[in-house]
């Protein structure tokens, strides 16, 4: 029998999108409260992320016949939280809520933040209409991120001058300024707060430089958000791994959303890392399997799935399903 690679709530959404095995890791973090739960999420019916493609098929039914819905006021206001309620319900509310995770970073002293949304969606840049994309979900990013702050004074720093240039015209009512890694000086004394927008791997060295030139006196917070700096196209060589070692990892991931073959990695600042694996009597819905201090590396997933209880006679097992990706992410680490 065949096994998906990816959790059945994504199924829909990647139909869309070619799969890949290519993986963007990078290395470690508001409560999950902060994302706006609309009523059909607290009829406990909504499935996870069944909006991150288009309008949710239970929200359209739910209009239809929102007569036969329980009422609201009929719930006991002390039901007890589930596990996956700090889960974003969206697309759109997973980067509002990379949003709020890195403002209280930057709020409670922090510098140097990585947001990453490791979803096909975001990973696929040449697809039509994925860069357009991109961009609006960055700038929910950025107004999430001055509003929480209060800062006025929040400079955007985008991969490349043409997508700076085409932005900046585009919004020209945006709270934000604009560069690019490739202008002679992207980053001024009176900006505040430097948001790096999917930073690349061939810009590496123009990354760290602006990093080195934000930690003088008072030190000013970057975030780089969804980064691309690292690629199994070119190899994980020695400075790739010097990298790494030395430089991202300064930086904490205040902010990751990953989605297992078997469930789903998280975590939002200042909570704690969280591994997810799928509820079989609820498709669409998780079971939260440990929460840990440190990112889960390929063989704690291995082990936490392994634990997992489940009857013999039931389909195999969830560590069987993801093995798959476990032996990509597995090869990927040791390279590191």
């Amino acid at each position: 029998m065949a096994f998906s690679l990816v959790p059945s709530c994504f199924h829909g959404y990647l139909t869309s999108s070619s799969f890949s095995s290519t993986i963007h890791f990078l290395p470690t973090s508001l409560s999950c409260g902060g994302v706006s739960v609309s009523p059909v999420s607290k009829l406990r019916t909504c499935a996870k992320f069944d909006k991150f493609q288009g309008d949710s098929p239970l929200e359209q039914t739910t209009s239809a016949s929102a007569s036969q819905e329980v009422p609201l006021e009929a719930e006991d206001p002390q039901e007890e939280e589930e596990d996956d309620s700090c889960l974003p319900n969206d697309l759109v509310g997973a980067v509002r809520q990379s949003g709020e995770a890195s403002a209280s970073f930057v709020n409670s002293g922090g510098t140097r933040a990585i947001v990453e949304l490791l979803i096909p969606q975001l990973q696929f840049l040449d697809d039509e209409g994925a860069q357009a994309e991109l961009w609006e979900l960055s700038r929910v990013f950025l107004e999430t991120l001055i509003k929480e702050t209060g800062c006025e004074r929040v400079k955007a720093v985008f991969p490349d001058a043409g997508a700076a240039a085409l932005l900046k015209y585009k919004w020209k009512d945006a709270a934000f300024g604009f560069a690019s890694l490739s202008d002679r000086k992207p980053v001024e004394k009176e900006d505040e707060i430097i948001v790096m927008v999917v930073p690349d791997y061939q810009m590496l060295e123009y990354v760290e430089k602006i990093a080195k030139g934000l930690a003088d006196d008072p030190p000013r917070p970057l975030v780089m958000w969804n980064p691309r700096l690292i690629s199994e196209e070119v190899g994980v060589g020695f400075n790739v791994r010097k990298l790494r070692r030395y430089f991202l990892s300064s930086f904490t991931t205040v902010y990751s959303m990953r989605p297992l073959a078997a469930g789903a990695v998280f975590r939002c600042y200042p909570g704690k890392w969280k591994v997810f694996y799928d509820n079989k009597d609820r498709p669409g819905r998780y079971l939260l399997a440990k929460e840990l201090i440190g990112r889960p590396d390929a063989e704690d997933l291995e082990i936490i799935y392994g634990n997992v209880e489940e009857k013999p006679d039931e389909e195999p097992s969830l560590l069987t399903q993801a093995a798959g990706i476990f032996s990509s992410i597995n090869r990927f680490m040791k390279a590191m």
